[in-house]
Formats: structure tokens, C-alpha cells, sequence
């Protein structure tokens, strides 16, 4: 693993935090390296998974205002991590949260006077299911998302990034993280072995030598706090967008056989041609939608997933590395 390292060091009275979202895997863990830099913490979610000395809980919906502003009193840092799984395909679910509820959260923001907000965003949404090597953040954002939870990303971070106002008092960065995996991992690691079991992890999507980034859940946290910490007015960070990554590109089909063979299956050996995949992926993605009145189905296999699988999707960490002044080492 890696672990990016920081030069700069909290300010004594910017340490009042709450982590929107902060019942979930990114979530806890992020609350849990607050508690360990001193950070005040406390957690506003629609349930509360967890208990943790001195971390105050706040059950509610992101879209009730008024819920939101007894949770910010007196709050100076939000982090925004609340988001549905990618692999719900809820359209309006997605809408709801993504949407709907940081439009609540920024309005909330602002009302009660927060002076940052990091948001977690995703690498995603400037996928469209081509290759990405060494992307950078001036990759324009996709104009054909390939599913709901990028295109409601895409419209989650526009808004926050352009809430950015010196003026307002309200500053605002959103992180890119791709493809989280550690302890307590609730999709990557389990979705996998839940395929396996039921022998859906016998063949290979494409060529197997397609590159992309998993990273590190600690890593997707420091990213997180380092943004918090340089997020200042005459900061360059303010109002952009920064991949956080392990910035080590692996075959994808390399790592998905390292997990499955250290828990005893078999990594997969037979090759697909991804175009006839992706197209079946897509036709039955698109069944499902028209059946869904009638019967409800979901795929093992999205368009999103084969286009994961399938394709060079890595970042570049330069933007971060120069601007939030971290560097690397291996431990």
C-alpha cells in the first residue's frame, strides 16, 4: 500500500468537522483518521452503523434542511460522502442523494455559515467506457455516462465545485478516487467472491492486459484530509477537481486473480472478446429497464462493469501531488 505524506499541519481552530455519509466504508474510515489527528467529530446519516467514543451521531435525510442545519451548528468542515452503491442502478435513488440532497446539503451549508466542504466524488465521471491512461483532471466530463450513478456524479460535483465562492465565505474541492478496496470493503471485494461462487468468474473480458487503478481506502482518506487542511482562499486547490489514487496501475484481470485464488477459487482462463460483451451487457441491461414493470432482474453483468473490466482506466496524481504538496512511500 501507499501512504501520501503531508507538510502542512492542522490549524488549531479549523478542527470542527462532520463527515455526511460517515456510516459508510469511506465514511467510518475517514471519521476514524479524524479522531486520530484530533479532529472533533461528528457523523450525520440516514442510519447509524457504529459506535465511536466521543463521535456524535446524527440520524436524518440529506434532503431535510432542517435536519441538516441542527447537525452543522457550529461546524466549519464538511466532508460529503454520502452516495448509493454504483451497483444499485436506482435512478431515483441516485437522483435523490446525488442530486437532490447536496443541492440540501450546500443550501444548509451555507445558511449555517460552514466554511469548507470536501466532496468525494469519482473518476467515473469522465469515463465513458474507452480507454483512459494517465488521465488527467482536464479530461473533459463524459457526455455519455454509461450508467445513472456516473451521470448523477457528474451533476453532484458541478454543483459543488461551482458553489465555490471567496465572496460567500464557502470553500469547496471535490476528490476522485477509483476502484476503493480494504477492510471492510462492502462491494468491490464481496461482489467478486458473490460472482465466484456462483461460477461466473471463469472468463477473462478482453485481452487481460488492460491497466487500471484500485486504490487504497487509506489513501482515499489522507487524500480527503489533505484537501480539508490546504483548502484556503488563496489556495490553487479551491473549486477544482484532484484524482487520488495508489498512482500504481495493475492489470485489472491480475488483481482480480490474486484475491480470488488467496480465498481458494480459481482465477479465470478462458478469454471473451469485449465488444460482444459490452454488446451483451448492454442488451440485457437494456431488458431489464423495459421489464421492469413486469419483472425485475439485474444482471450480473452491467455495461459499466464489462467497461471496467475491460479497458485501460488509470490516473494521474500529478495535479494532487503539485498543489496539495504529497509525495509517496512505500510502507
Amino acid at each position: 500500500k501507499y501512504v501520501f505524506i503531508m507538510t502542512t499541519r492542522i490549524r488549531p481552530g479549523n478542527k470542527r468537522c462532520i463527515v455526511i455519509g460517515g456510516s459508510g466504508f469511506l465514511g467510518r474510515h475517514l471519521v476514524e483518521k479524524l479522531l486520530d489527528r484530533g479532529y472533533a467529530v461528528s457523523v450525520f446519516d440516514i442510519r447509524q452503523s457504529y459506535e465511536l467514543p466521543n463521535v456524535t451521531f446524527h440520524q436524518g435525510d440529506l434532503c431535510d434542511k432542517q435536519a441538516l442545519l441542527a447537525a452543522l451548528k457550529d461546524v466549519s468542515l464538511v466532508f460529503h460522502c454520502a452516495s448509493p452503491a454504483p451497483a444499485s442502478d436506482n435512478r431515483d435513488l441516485f437522483e435523490r442523494v446525488n442530486i437532490q440532497g447536496t443541492r440540501t446539503v450546500l443550501q444548509a451549508c451555507a445558511e449555517a455559515g460552514v466554511q469548507k466542504m470536501v466532496l468525494t466524488s469519482s473518476a467515473s465521471v469522465v469515463f465513458e467506457g474507452k480507454d483512459i491512461k494517465n488521465g488527467k483532471e482536464s479530461l473533459p466530463y463524459a457526455k455519455k455516462p454509461i450508467d445513472y450513478y456516473t451521470q448523477t456524479k457528474i451533476e453532484q460535483e458541478k454543483l459543488v465545485l461551482e458553489a465555490c465562492n471567496t465572496d460567500r465565505g464557502l470553500l469547496t474541492v471535490a476528490i476522485r478516487p477509483h476502484g476503493i478496496f480494504g477492510p471492510r470493503d462492502p462491494q468491490l471485494v464481496p461482489i467478486l467472491i458473490d460472482t465466484a461462487r456462483r461460477g461466473k468468474m471463469k472468463f477473462i473480458i478482453g485481452d487481460g492486459t488492460n491497466l487500471v487503478d484500485f486504490t487504497f481506502v487509506e489513501n482515499v482518506v489522507h487524500g480527503h484530509i489533505l484537501a480539508a487542511e490546504h483548502l484556503k482562499a488563496d489556495s490553487p486547490i479551491c473549486g477544482k477537481a484532484y484524482h487520488i489514487t495508489n498512482d500504481e496501475p495493475i492489470r485489472f484481470w491480475d488483481f482480480m486473480s490474486e484475491i480470488l485464488v488467496g480465498l481458494g477459487y480459481p482465477s479465470p482462463c478462458y478469454h471473451l472478446p469485449y465488444m460482444f460483451v459490452y454488446g451483451l451487457a448492454l442488451l440485457l441491461w437494456m431488458l431489464s429497464v423495459l421489464l421492469r414493470p413486469i419483472i425485475s432482474f439485474k444482471p450480473t453483468f452491467t455495461p459499466m462493469r464489462v467497461a471496467l473490466a475491460g479497458t485501460h482506466h488509470y490516473y494521474s496524481c500529478e495535479r494532487a501531488k503539485v498543489d496539495m504538496a504529497m509525495h509517496q512511500l512505500s510502507v
